[in-house]
């Protein structure tokens, strides 16, 4: 039995339209599915941003304002006499030099030093590295509140309670940074300083001009950590110094916190304070961003 020529002619007029209305399913599913999407990272994104947004705001209000409305994002009237009394009326521009010089020092000794101790595990070989490696993780599962007594006692004991030497000499490196490096330098080819040996280069003529610098990814991205851990450090200062003028930002801001300037909330002049200690790290990942994220990936990539 054969189906007429008409039967046939709508059966192939169908089936396109079929198609059409699937694939217009399809997409209007994708498109949902994307729009979805779209709105839960927008949603997050608000969430994250909005606490920054009030501490901007209330910074930026009056005492009496900032007390009766503090979630409010918008300051009512607009005035900046909490960072003039933060520059005028404390100590903050000793507190920033402070933390100027203490965050310098660390960045560039961690750095330094990080990377030393990363290719020597990685590359050099010597008895106990494998024991020394486990006990350089190990210290990264310690948490940092129990060294605070060892911490004090070794400072005093040695003479270096309350100075800057105390501040920079016992965070001056870090078992994350070394173990960042040394996962990094094992990615790169050992043909590589195998050729520059062969040239005459000695062990750290080879790490400093040849390997150091194929490392550029990881060290954007200790940079990174390092000056944000040592630009936001108050726990090691809470143990290493006690007198106002060796205070970094993070402890002057705590002082101000705990009510030094007097009574009342005070949220303009507290969080103007953090305001101020938010931007240097703030540009320095907008800075540094694409490259961290390049850094990121290319590691995954490696590894």
């Amino acid at each position: 039995m054969t189906a007429s020529p008409g039967a046939a002619g709508r059966a192939a007029e169908e089936r396109p339209r079929r198609k059409h209305k699937t694939g217009g399913t399809a997409g209007a599913r994708t498109l949902a599915s994307t729009f979805a999407g779209y709105f839960v990272l927008v949603f997050f994104a608000l969430v994250f941003l909005y606490p920054f947004v009030i501490q901007i705001a209330n910074s930026l209000k009056t005492e009496p304002d900032a007390a009766a409305h503090p979630l409010s994002p918008v300051p009512g009237p607009l005035t900046f006499a909490a960072y003039e009394r933060v520059f005028l009326g404390t100590d903050l521009p000793l507190w920033l030099g402070n933390s100027v010089l203490v965050t310098i020092v660390l960045t560039v000794g961690r750095i330094f030093l990080d990377s030393l101790a990363g290719y020597a595990l990685a590359r050099l070989r010597f008895r106990g590295r494998a024991a020394l490696f486990s006990a350089i993780v190990a210290v990264m599962a310690v948490p940092g509140v129990v060294l605070f007594i060892p911490k004090f006692l070794v400072l005093n004991q040695l003479g270096l309670y309350d100075s800057y030497t105390a501040l920079i000499l016992p965070v001056i490196a870090d078992a994350a940074g070394v173990f960042i490096m040394k996962q990094f330098f094992e990615s790169i080819p050992v043909s590589v300083e195998e050729a520059a040996r062969i040239d005459g280069a000695g062990v750290f003529r080879t790490f400093w001009s040849v390997v150091l610098p194929m490392a550029r990814p990881a060290l954007i991205t200790l940079t990174i950590i390092s000056f944000q851990s040592a630009w936001n450090e108050f726990p090691h200062t809470l143990v290493a110094v006690q007198s106002p003028e060796l205070f970094t930002l993070p402890r002057g801001l705590a002082d101000l916190v705990s009510g030094s300037l007097g009574k009342g909330t005070q949220y303009p002049l507290k969080l103007g304070g953090a305001v101020l200690a938010t931007i240097p790290v703030a540009v320095l990942f907008v800075i540094f961003q694409r490259y961290f994220v390049r850094g990121a990936n290319e590691g995954a990539e490696k590894g």
